[in-house]
């Protein structure tokens, strides 16, 4: 795939560049503030963008800004947000937008695998929804009297909802049957007040939906 990267710290920005390169994409431009994002996006016309949330020049939330203009503009455009933190007042804004294309949400720290993260992009730019569970907790806590109607197996079942999970891949990682795992999420959209939606990426962004209710 074609891919654009904004990062401000060099040696992690290069760093990625040349570990996507390795896995076969190629990198348009590699840019370090989020005005530059903007501009290589509008050059370069990519099929995703990486980018972090704090950079040049505020170091607040420019990245995520960025996108979220980015995706405005072309909303068929994937995102993958890749950062230390986790900034609420724009995520759930950001991972809502994904009804038009691929986007996701991952903390640098929390990725053990080169080839986890090479996977995540892959998904989001096929159109998928990945996020990490630390991000979902974290937005979940914004609305905790809903969520305190769910079991603490409900609340498993919605985390592994939120990294993209099939419900075969949570009824392997639960060991229980698919069966089981359908009447789980029944009962979560149902505690919720959410319709059920047909894929996992709807799931997600219902979810992320009511966070912004």
């Amino acid at each position: 795939m074609r891919v654009v990267i904004a990062e401000d710290a060099v040696l992690l920005r290069e760093g990625l560049v040349g570990l996507l390169e390795r896995f076969g994409h190629t990198v348009l431009a590699a840019v370090g503030d989020a005005p530059a994002l903007v501009a290589a996006v509008s050059e370069h016309h990519p099929d995703a963008v990486v980018t972090d949330v704090r950079m040049p020049p505020g170091f607040s939330d420019e990245g995520l800004r960025a996108a979220l203009e980015l995706r405005a503009r072309r909303p068929e455009l994937a995102v993958l947000v890749l950062s230390q933190y986790v900034e609420q007042t724009y995520a759930a804004e950001l991972l809502e937008s994904g009804a038009g294309a691929g986007v996701g949400y991952l903390l640098k720290d929390r990725i053990g695998d080169v080839r986890e993260f090479v996977d995540a992009l892959g998904r989001v730019a096929a159109g998928g929804t990945v996020v990490d569970p630390e991000v979902v907790r974290q937005l979940l806590s914004r609305r905790r009297d809903p969520l305190s109607r769910l079991t603490p197996r409900e609340q498993e079942v919605l985390g592994l909802i939120a990294e993209g999970r099939t419900n075969a891949s949570i009824a392997r990682e639960l060991v229980v049957t698919e069966a089981a795992v359908a009447k789980h999420i029944a009962n979560i959209f149902a505690k919720l007040d959410l319709p059920p939606a047909a894929d996992g990426h709807r799931r997600v962004l219902a979810v992320l939906a009511y966070l912004r209710s």
